[in-house]
Order: structure tokens, then sequence, then C-alpha cells
């Protein structure tokens, strides 16, 4: 049995307290719901026989449906037993004693404390309760409403065609086919005699088609000949004229009716400025008279539909937001700088460029005081000071970490000194670098005077490159032994190379289209770009021929920079756009950004982060994330950051230079105030 013995003995006492008569029978138990139920065997201790039936039927999966009921009395009605004390006999003849009844207090307290009480029926035909279980429940509450008793039959299937037609070379039937498929019929033949006489004749008349109109309403309604055309013309209605308003009313309110000084000033108006019509009160409608401007506005109505010409506007319901790009969140981009975390202090005048040394450990700045100095990145410590003697106004690190060598703009020409940072080997180095004996003749086969004289400076202990015109940029090979300068009135010498190691110059173009603004290094290969004002020309120093031609379609570019990976280049112009060109998918700007109102200074990538800047004289600067995939079929993505302000405005000029930390997501800027801010995370 599936109960211990502690469980028979609670349950047989709860139930012994309702009848004492079970105390001779036998308990049998039910797997699926745990319910017990007592037959009486006649005899006190039952027999073998008997409980090997109970368990062969508690084994069998026939249902309870098929299990004889215990009285055996037929369909003898059971008012005959009422006044008896048995209501029947079972299979063995013996009697069935009726149980005493409880009553409703019992019945109230048993309900209250068994929870399944619910679930159980009197059976008064074999005068015992019998419980329903869970399946038997559920199917009774599925015929209350009406639906089959159980919840896996489909009442609706659907019908299924089992035979399959298609590609069948027997037909159902084996007959052999009849005559009268062969033959044509008879009474068809008469039928269709039958009709063609009656068409002739005259009795069966068939239905044309209506032919269309070509009628229109002239005063329609644009659903009626919306589809009409004209000539073979799309016809486009006419607009409808404006219906009236309260002021038009016979009895308007008192706001609405002018005062007699309104209407003396209307004769001061232009004809054209005058109201077309002066609202007026009547006491009833009948009092209105005719409206004196009637046939002369019906008039000029035909004259407009006749004369004006109309054209149709196509428009299209687009969601506004739906145009927007879809763009990550800034949370998801970070780190950017976005907070000023230090102040460089020294100088006292603009500081007109900044360059940051390949560690990130130096940070040195030219300003129009006449000095340059070097400043610790992290302490915000001035470390020198060289007083150069003239406005600064590009300066430059060497990108070498073995060479700490400082090239700067200083007037018209360029000075290379020794910054004096990092270990006594590295400074003697530079020094070496920085020796220069005799001058060596330059090669000049038209008879003109040399591109650059290298002359020593003696105060400084560097070199001057003395050019013929004043030299407005210069920038670094990533090696560390080229550099290259740009003359804008240079012609055929406006750009121009040098070798430090050599100590010579030399300037690469014969011919130069254009008026050079800025020049650079690929990061990587030997390729060399050239900014002018409207253009962007890309040599290969290698074979020294031009590869490509950017076209800005920018009024004048300001600054040039070039992707860490090589492919994608940002210019700055003075108009305040800023350009990205994608140098593999075509040779005009993926994106033009407008984003400054004034000048853009200059512009940067960061050599680790995806993040580019700008710097403007409108004194901010943008920071915008920028990521190049090595996937070619996917465009790069450019979001806006971050506008970092801060600087004050100075004659007119506000941030003047922008230059990314090598290593972290800082950012330096330089402005009129003479002072340089560190943008950290």
């Amino acid at each position: 049995m599936g109960h211990s013995d502690g469980e028979h003995e609670l349950e047989g006492d709860d139930l012994s307290a309702d009848d004492s008569s079970w105390s001779d029978g036998v308990w049998s138990e039910d797997d699926d719901e745990e319910s017990l139920s007592f037959e009486d065997s006649g005899e006190g201790s039952g027999s073998d026989a008997d409980s090997d039936e109970a368990a062969a039927a508690e084994e069998s999966d026939s249902s309870e449906d098929e299990v004889a009921p215990r009285n055996t009395v037929g369909d003898v009605p059971l008012e005959w037993y009422k006044d008896e004390e048995h209501i029947g006999y079972d299979i063995d003849g013996r009697k069935i004693k009726k149980r005493d009844r409880e009553g409703q207090i019992e019945a109230y307290l048993k309900n209250a404390d068994d929870a399944k009480n619910w679930r159980k029926i009197y059976d008064e035909y074999n005068d015992e309760e019998v419980q329903i279980t869970k399946e038997e429940a559920k199917i009774i509450s599925r015929l209350l409403k009406g639906k089959t008793p159980h919840a896996n039959v489909d009442p609706y299937p659907d019908y299924v065609d089992w035979f399959e037609y298609e590609d069948k070379g027997h037909p159902l039937s084996s007959a052999p086919e009849p005559k009268r498929r062969f033959v044509p019929s008879k009474w068809e033949q008469k039928k269709v005699v039958k009709l063609v006489r009656a068409i002739r004749n005259g009795w069966i008349k068939l239905d044309k088609p209506k032919e269309e109109s070509n009628l229109y309403l002239l005063w329609g309604d644009e659903t009626d000949t919306a589809d009409n055309k004209r000539q073979g013309l799309s016809y486009i209605p006419a607009p409808k004229p404006n219906l009236p308003g309260h002021e038009e009313s016979y009895n308007p309110s008192v706001e609405y009716i002018p005062t007699q000084e309104e209407i003396d000033s209307y004769q001061l108006m232009y004809e054209e400025d005058r109201p077309k019509f002066i609202p007026k009160r009547f006491e009833s409608l009948r009092s209105v008279p005719a409206y004196e401007k009637a046939l002369r506005e019906g008039f000029d109505r035909c004259l407009d539909l006749y004369l004006c010409p109309r054209t149709r506007k196509k428009r299209i319901n687009i969601d506004p937001e739906s145009l927007k790009p879809k763009l990550p969140s800034k949370k998801d981009l970070r780190p950017y700088p976005k907070t000023c975390y230090l102040e460089f202090k020294g100088h006292t005048s603009p500081v007109t460029s900044i360059s940051v040394e390949t560690t990130g450990q130096w940070l040195a700045s030219g300003s129009r005081d006449g000095t340059i100095r070097v400043w610790e990145v992290e302490t915000g410590r001035c470390l020198k000071v060289w007083n150069v003697g003239g406005d600064v106004r590009h300066i430059a690190w060497n990108p070498s970490p073995d060479r700490p060598i400082l090239a700067a703009i200083v007037g018209h020409d360029l000075l290379l000194i020794n910054a004096e940072v990092g270990s006594e080997e590295v400074q003697m180095r530079a020094k070496e670098l920085l020796k220069i004996g005799e001058m060596v003749p330059q090669d000049d086969t038209d008879g003109k005077k040399p591109t650059v004289r290298w002359m020593r400076h003696e105060k400084l202990d560097g070199i001057t490159l003395i050019h013929h015109k004043a030299v407005s940029n210069v920038d670094w090979h990533f090696k560390g032994d080229y550099f290259t300068t740009v003359v804008p009135s240079g012609d055929t010498r406006a750009v121009l190379l040098h070798q430090l190691t050599k100590k010579n110059s030399h300037h690469p173009f014969r011919k130069l289209p254009g008026l050079p603004v800025a020049a650079t290094f690929h990061p990587s290969q030997k390729m060399f770009f050239v900014a002018t004002k409207k253009f962007v020309r890309v040599y290969d120093l290698q074979k020294a021929e031009l590869v490509k031609k950017l076209e800005s379609g920018l009024r004048e570019i300001s600054s040039i920079s070039i992707h860490p990976g090589g492919d994608n280049v940002i210019v700055g112009s003075k108009d305040g756009k800023l350009c990205w060109f994608d140098t593999d998918l075509s040779t005009r700007p993926y994106k033009t950004l407008k984003i400054h109102s004034k000048d853009i200074t200059n512009v940067t990538f960061h050599r680790k982060y995806p993040l580019f800047a700008s710097s403007s004289e409108d004194c901010t600067t943008y920071v915008c994330h920028g990521m190049v995939y090595s996937d070619l079929n996917q465009n790069p993505l450019i979001v806006p950051l971050e506008i970092l302000r801060g600087h004050s405005t100075l004659d007119g000029r506000g941030v003047l230079d922008c230059k990314f930390h090598p290593k972290q997501p800082w950012l330096f800027t330089a402005g009129a105030d003479s002072v340089i801010r560190l943008y950290c995370d």
C-alpha cells in the first residue's frame, strides 16, 4: 500500500469517530488521489481472496466505469428499503447495512478540516462517499461550459483529403470509357441551334458595354474629378476659397466691428493692405442688402482659375525623428575628455601652438611672448623656459623618444633646440645631432640662392634653418629623421623636406598648383599629404608621383590630420566646417560637419582611441567619436560627444591649438587667453 502504518492509524482514528462499525472493516487505497474507502466484508478478519481481488483491481488498467457496483439489487427503487436497516445485497448475498448520516455541523467541520472535501459525492445507490479526481473535475467543468470532455479533442478538425490526384496513371475505376464521351452530344447541338435562332430573330438581346462619357463637373468636388484628365494632362483641382468667419456674420460680436477711427485709417493704407471686408451689424437677416462686390469677386475667381497656372506638389509624410541617425549612447563610447582637470599658466601672451612628447610625460608650448616652455603633464610644473626673441607660430616635438628635439617656427625661420629632458645619454645624443660643422653649399643649378641655410644658434645651442620666405607649418616624419616645412608664398619651393642627420634640405615639387597651407607625412607608409586652399594632394615619395587628389569643397582649408590607420583624413576650414575623407571610398568628403561658427584653427586624431577633435576661434573645442572599422564594407562611425568650453576670447580669437595625449584619452587646448587647459574623462 502507498501509505505508512502511522498514516493508516491516524486516518483510521479520524474515521472511526464517525462510524464505530468501521473498525471491523477492510481498508483499500486509491493511488491517484490517495483517498480511502471502506467495504464491509461481513466477517471480522476478512478473506484473502477479497484482498487479492482488491490488489488486482488497483493494478488493472480498466476505468472505474467498468467496475461492478457493490449493490446488486438492480433497478429496484431504493424507497422500498426506506424502512429497512439495509439498502440491498452485495454479490455474495450479504446485506449492505445503512451507515449513520452525519449532521450539518459535522459536515461543516469536516469540510473545514479537509481541503479535498469539495470533491466528495454521496452515492445513494451504494450508500458511500466517492471522491472524484482532478481529471474528472476538469471534465465536469468543461461539460458545464458546453465544451468537449477532453481538452485534446478537436471537435472541428480540418478535412484531410487522403486521395492524391496528381501523377496517377490509373483512374479510380478500371471500367472502359463509355461511347458517349467520344461522340458529340445531340441534345447540346439542338440547344445551341435554338440559342442561335433566338439571337438572330432578336428574341435574346446581348448587353452592350456602356461608353464612358467625357463630361465632368467644372466646379465638382476633388474626389469626383481627381481622376479626370483633359487633353492627356493630369487634373489638378482648383484651390478652394476661404470659408466665411465670424466677422462676415450679419450680427457679429462687438470686438469684430471697427470704430469710425479705424475705418478712416483704412483710407490711408495702400489698396493691397486694406481689409477686403468691413463687418457691419444688422437687426435681422432680412435687412441685409445684396453684396455689392459679389459679381466682381466671382469674375476675379474665374480669371484666377482660368489664367493662373497650377502645379502639383507631392508631399511625403515622414516622421522627422525617423530621419535622425540612430547613434549609440555616450556612456558606451567612454572614455573621452569632458572635464577640465589642470591649467598650465605662465605665458603672458596668446599660446599659438602646443606639442606633446611621445611618452606623454612632457608638453611643449610656444607663445607670442617670445618664449618656449616645457611643462610636466601630471603636475603642471614648468620645467624649462627659452626666450627665443620672436613670436612662436608653430611648435612640434620629435616623435622619436631617443631624440628630445623641438622644432619651432620663430618669426620667419625654423629653430631646432634640445628640450633637455630624459636621461643624460639621450641628451648627449640630441646635442650631437644639433652640432653643425662647416656650411655645405646646397645644390642649385638655376643660379638662385640656396633653398635653406643651416646655421648654428649660439645662444640656445641649436640650429636655425633660414628660409627665403616666412614659414607657416612644420611636421615630423614618424621615424624622427625627416621633417617638412611649408612656405605659403614660396612658389615652387613652398614645400620643403629636411633631413636632420645629414643637415640637408630640398624641394621635391617642381610645380605645385595652388597655395599650400599644411603638409604632413603618412603615419606608416611613404606617402605625403599636401593641403592647399581647396584640395588635398596625396603623393608617393618613393615613386615621386601624384596618387590622389581630394576635393574638399571648402572655402579655405586651415588644418589637416591623418588617422593612425592612414586611410582617413580630416581637414578643417576657415568657414567652420570639418570634412572627413575616406580615401578608399571616394575623393569627395564622406561627411561634412558644420560645427563651429568661426574659423577652425586645428584638427587632430588620437593615436590609440577612436577620437578626434577640432578647435576654433569661437572659444570651443569639439570632441567626436570616430570609429574606423577593418571591414571595408562598413562606413566609419562619427558621433559628436562633447563641447569643451573655458577659454576666454582676446582680440576676437579663442582656442588656437589642440592636441591629444599619446596614451591617455586626454586633450590639451591652447587659448588666446595665454592659458593651456588639460581635459580628462
